[in-house]
């Protein structure tokens, strides 16, 4: 009799647990994003980000954020992601509309032109995603619900906008922060591999697209580092707007570049700036401008030196000197670019002075 009053004891616990622990599961699932109806597991979807900014636009870093937060959604609910920047060419609601893309990403105060295409909540102050199926759209407005009202979603915006900011202004104000971007974790590993200070690689990446993942040149450089389509093939990146990928891409360029000079009895930051020069008017032009230098005499291994004699090459004679192969060079941008990357660099150790 004791016995079977002790089993029916243990059975009557195990009863209690299973009913306390099941409710607490699914809450947990819940707040990780998955719905109890989870449609979009294993799937493949297609989104696009459609909010036209680049390094000069208001809206600088918010591709930025709407693509981490599309990562998100996909890890959290078990689907693979291919995500895209829509250009001002592109009509992705009709993609939308004849089902060849899943999720359009735009501003929740410019949506003329949705009739028929159903609207998730309101991600944050800025974005709202257009959603192609009404039964998906369930499971967006479930995970958006959660995952906004989550302390994590609180940090990842934070990085975000905290970042919008002057770094020269920033610096000579005295500010002092532990991180630059959203993108440091990135920008120290592929430094390391330069054997760069991270800091001066993210005065680089500054200065090519001020921290925008969107950033896209005239002549159609693209990203974080502005990478060349050809460049990105030539190093096996596919996708430029993939943080990652972008910095592999631009920072491979800058290895093979540096390895030009390295070789060449150059001062450590003499190093750098002549990788920078060539990364920014080739090397081409960069051993024409030390040839010619030579040639009057003026250390070449020295890029203050450098641009003394860059007036020089502007003129029409420089193009019976055989000393220089490719002609005339102006170089008021190469010139500029890394006057600038040197002051960002300078201000970044000052607002990030721990290494």
């Amino acid at each position: 009799m004791k016995v079977k009053t002790q089993r029916r004891l243990r059975n009557l616990m195990v009863t209690l647990m299973v009913i306390c622990i099941t409710p607490l599961c699914e809450r947990g699932r819940m707040l990780n994003g998955a719905s109890s109806e989870n449609m979009l597991a294993g799937k493949e979807i297609v989104c696009a980000i459609d909010l036209c900014d680049d390094m000069y636009g208001s809206h600088g870093l918010e591709t930025g954020f709407s693509y981490q937060m599309l990562n998100k959604f996909a890890h959290d609910n078990g689907c693979n992601i291919r995500i895209v920047a829509a250009r001002k060419d592109e009509n992705w609601l009709d993609s939308l509309r004849h089902d060849k893309a899943d999720i359009v990403v735009a501003h929740n105060h410019d949506t003329s032109g949705f009739d028929g295409i159903s609207l998730s909540r309101n991600v944050d102050e800025e974005t709202v995603w257009a959603v192609a199926d009404e039964e998906h759209l369930k499971q967006v407005n479930a995970w958006i619900s959660h995952m906004t009202s989550a302390h994590e979603f609180e940090q990842i915006k934070r990085t975000y906008t905290s970042c919008k900011y002057d770094p020269i202004k920033r610096a000579d104000k005295g500010i002092v922060s532990k991180t630059l971007s959203p993108y440091d974790d990135v920008i120290r590993k592929y430094a390391a591999e330069l054997g760069w200070d991270w800091r001066m690689l993210a005065a680089v990446v500054y200065q090519e697209s001020k921290f925008s993942i969107n950033s896209r040149s005239h002549r159609g450089a693209q990203g974080l580092m502005q990478v060349m389509p050809q460049t990105a093939k030539h190093y096996q990146v596919e996708d430029l707007l993939d943080p990652d990928q972008n910095l592999k891409a631009g920072t491979s360029h800058l290895k093979r570049l540096q390895r030009l000079y390295i070789k060449q009895d150059l001062e450590p930051m003499e190093l750098i700036k002549f990788t920078l020069a060539a990364y920014n008017a080739g090397e081409g032009r960069v051993a024409d401008c030390r040839s010619f230098a030579a040639k009057q005499q003026v250390d070449s291994t020295k890029w203050d030196e450098i641009v003394k004699i860059i007036p020089l090459m502007r003129e029409d004679s420089i193009l019976e000197d055989e000393s220089v192969k490719l002609g005339k060079f102006q170089g008021h941008e190469t010139i500029a670019y890394i006057d600038n990357v040197m002051a960002l660099y300078d201000a970044f150790c000052r607002i990030c002075p721990n290494v």
